[in-house]
């Protein structure tokens, strides 16, 4: 298992925890500038840290305290870059061979081209390539090293998206044949939650929140990690505990003086009367356009503000039609918006599931 935890000051500030485990495709996430690909840097080798520590089972890579830091080719590691990185004046099956231990044959660059649907273009070089076979043959070249972990540093970004989905289903088999702990620093979400066993969000060089894409995306820490994992609907409310020993408790969507009650659940970790944030998931949102006949609560009259289609979805923007009249986002099929006629000035329902309901404090200076 790859474990790493980073700590400085500057100049790149960092405090990061992480770990990953073999067959395990761990999804770095957070701005630009928050430190993704030096922490990257910093697993290969290739960027100096002030305190750490690092290391892939019994190796120990990186241990500040006892003045280890093993060379960056020493490491066994494969990278790949999101600009390739290929010698310019090989041929892929030489940038292949010059990635290979001492002790191997030169016939094993040619199956590793093979493996990713290259075999007839060994003798080319990498400005005879397409974005997406150069991105093969740098693939190529980093499984050469017989790496014990591969890092992927935007590896995807710099290809058009139809090549783009034929590299994430290249990865995918090769997880299935490959039992290595792999690192992967990405910007976008859709892709993290696609390829990605869990995210870890940085920003400013910090770790905020660590898990599967599934968790992190439904119930963020705190209102911060819910903006940078691109949830828009991040509302204001109150909590009130249960009482008389029932598990659910309420949730004003407003302020301490109005707001629409809505039933949630009561974890015990909050105060009665809490000023907090809170988010659902899509998933534990169902719209409709008729009032439903049964309902287990949480059902709220809404008007369509926006209707925004992009290709096989459209987004629809809705208000409640009482205080706080605060805004959703929804996205549904593009056929089932044409089949309600959703329109602006629609009235629709929507029926919040109250375990889908995630709450997250907020802090006050004092706190």
């Amino acid at each position: 298992m790859l474990t790493v935890t980073l700590e400085q000051k500057g100049p790149i500030p960092l405090n990061v925890q992480l770990s990953c485990t073999p067959g395990e495709l761990l999804a770095l996430v957070g701005p630009s500038g928050s430190g993704k690909t030096s922490v990257l840097r910093a697993i290969a080798g290739l960027l100096k840290v002030a305190s750490g520590e690092i290391s892939l089972d019994s190796e120990v890579w990186l241990d500040t305290a006892d003045a280890i830091n093993v060379a960056a080719e020493v490491r066994p590691i494969g990278m790949v870059f999101q600009h390739y990185a290929l010698f310019p004046h090989l041929s892929a099956l030489d940038n292949v061979k010059l990635a290979l231990p001492r002790n191997e044959a030169p016939a094993s660059a040619l199956q590793l081209l093979a493996d990713m649907k290259l075999d007839g273009l060994a003798s080319r070089r990498p400005h005879e390539l397409s974005g997406g076979q150069r991105q093969r043959v740098a693939l190529a070249r980093a499984l050469a090293r017989r790496p014990k972990l591969l890092l992927l540093d935007e590896a995807f970004s710099a290809v058009d998206q139809p090549t783009r989905h034929a590299l994430y289903d290249e990865l995918i088999k090769l997880r299935e044949t490959v039992h290595l702990p792999i690192v992967m620093v990405t910007h976008d979400l859709r892709e993290a939650r696609m390829l990605a066993d869990r995210m870890c969000i940085l920003e400013r060089g910090e770790t905020l929140q660590d898990g599967t894409p599934e968790r992190v995306l439904s119930r963020p820490r705190n209102a911060r990690v819910a903006a940078l994992v691109g949830l828009r609907d991040i509302h204001a409310g109150v909590f009130f505990k249960a009482v008389d020993g029932s598990p659910n408790g309420r949730l004003r969507w407003g302020d301490a003086t109005a707001g629409v009650e809505l039933r949630t659940m009561d974890k015990g970790r909050l105060d009665d009367g809490a000023v907090v944030r809170w988010v659902i998931a899509g998933e534990h949102v169902q719209l409709t356009t008729a009032l439903p006949i049964s309902s287990t609560g949480n059902t709220l009259r809404c008007v369509v503000k926006r209707v925004r289609q992009l290709g096989e979805i459209t987004t629809i923007e809705c208000a409640l039609c009482m205080p706080p009249h605060a805004l959703m986002h929804l996205e549904l099929t593009t056929r089932q918006v044409r089949a309600w006629q959703l329109v602006i000035g629609s009235d629709v329902f929507v029926q919040l599931e109250p375990s889908g309901i995630h709450i997250m404090p907020v802090r006050t200076q004092n706190a």
